[in-house]
């Protein structure tokens, strides 16, 4: 039988709370398992992680549910970069933690330079931790220190004091930190930022910060020093559509892949945060709506939002009655471009957990336990 819907799956917070597999996420995925062993519906993973590989997180993710997962199934939040060639021979600045240089080299970017080597080469710069500063003897900057010509934001760092305050110097110096300018450049040199998320579940009981917060300290102080309001060349991962549409291309790939014949007709968005993956699936739903006049008609229709209560979205002990009333959030923990609508942030569908989004899945297309058994 072959399969005319494809799924999204968030990871924190849907599969896995940290290092910790959420109970029933293996067996849930082993519903969509056919005879051969291997997925017999198209599967992508979209997560707003993005302080690693996708060969790594695709690895983990094989070991949690027992399965194989292949890593073009992962889509992190820095993965829509791919499509960004007109900055790939850019000289960049990458802002976040992990082998930032690496994850850069495996987007396409071939000219970087991180915050680290920034404050190597400038060592005036990072003055907040005493611990830290130079000694006088060392304080010559680097003379012939290239122009960094774009920001890329690809995770929250570890030292927030630190990258604050060296990407602000680049904005405001023109990528040229060195120079100082009475009137700093406006517009600034383009910034590519990744994960929007406020607020992301690890183990903890309570949410914790994520990039979005980072991203709140920059777009304020920068407003505080300049009076003028940060700009982004390209916000992504969710709940931007550009990662939605980069979703939809790899769900399309699989099915063709696979020989499955039927159109991929219906996205089913799996996730924990309203304001992240229930907002960006409706979004997404939206401008699919206004294409359906698209003579292609092998392209999908629909893209229905799922909530999940074991993440961000905090009534992990039962489904309220009214789960419309209880979703929509009078404090918007959505990102400064984004509008808050009530009607985005509030899920198609709400149940327990993965396992019976799943269950609502199946049944929503017709599968039955027969054909579950045929797969």
């Amino acid at each position: 039988m072959a399969p005319s819907f494809g799924l999204l799956f968030d990871i924190d917070g849907v599969l896995v709370r940290g290092r910790n597999p959420i109970p029933g996420a293996a067996e849930a995925f082993r519903r969509l398992l056919g005879r051969d062993g291997r997925l017999a519906v198209p599967v992508v993973f979209v997560t707003n992680a993005g302080n690693c590989l996708r060969q790594e997180r695709a690895a983990e993710l094989s070991q949690v549910l027992g399965i194989e997962v292949a890593r073009e199934q992962v889509i992190l939040s820095h993965s829509p970069l791919r499509m960004f060639r007109h900055f790939h021979d850019k000289r960049v600045l990458v802002s976040g933690q992990g082998p930032v240089e690496e994850i850069a080299r495996d987007l396409g970017f071939r000219n970087t330079v991180t915050v680290e080597e920034v404050r190597e080469a400038f060592p005036l710069l990072d003055m907040v931790d005493e611990s830290r500063r130079p000694i006088t003897a060392v304080l010559a900057p680097s003379s012939n220190f290239p122009t960094i010509e774009a920001v890329v934001l690809l995770g929250e760092p570890v030292r927030w004091e630190t990258s604050l305050q060296l990407i602000l110097d680049v904005l405001l110096s023109g990528g040229q930190p060195a120079e100082w300018q009475k009137e700093p450049p406006y517009p600034h040199i383009p910034i590519l930022a990744c994960n929007m998320d406020l607020l992301w579940m690890a183990e903890a009981k309570m949410p914790r910060f994520g990039h979005g917060t980072f991203l709140v300290c920059l777009e304020t102080l920068y407003r505080k020093i300049t009076g003028k309001e940060l700009i982004y060349e390209a916000l992504v991962g969710k709940p931007s559509t550009l990662t939605y549409s980069f979703a939809e291309q790899l769900i399309i790939k699989q099915a063709r892949e696979q020989g499955w014949d039927s159109p991929i007709r219906t996205l089913y968005a799996i996730g924990d945060n309203p304001m992240a993956d229930i907002y960006g699936a409706n979004l997404y739903n939206r401008q699919l709506q206004m294409r359906q006049g698209d003579a292609s008609s092998s392209r999908p229709v629909s893209c229905e939002s799922i909530l999940v209560c074991t993440g961000v979205y905090g009534r992990q002990k039962e489904v309220p009655v009214d789960p419309q009333e209880s979703i929509t959030e009078t404090v918007f923990h959505g990102h400064r471009d984004f509008q808050l609508e009530p009607s985005l942030v509030e899920a198609g569908h709400m149940v327990p957990d993965v396992g019976h989004a799943v269950d609502l899945i199946l049944k929503k297309e017709g599968w039955t336990s027969e054909d579950e058994e045929s797969l």
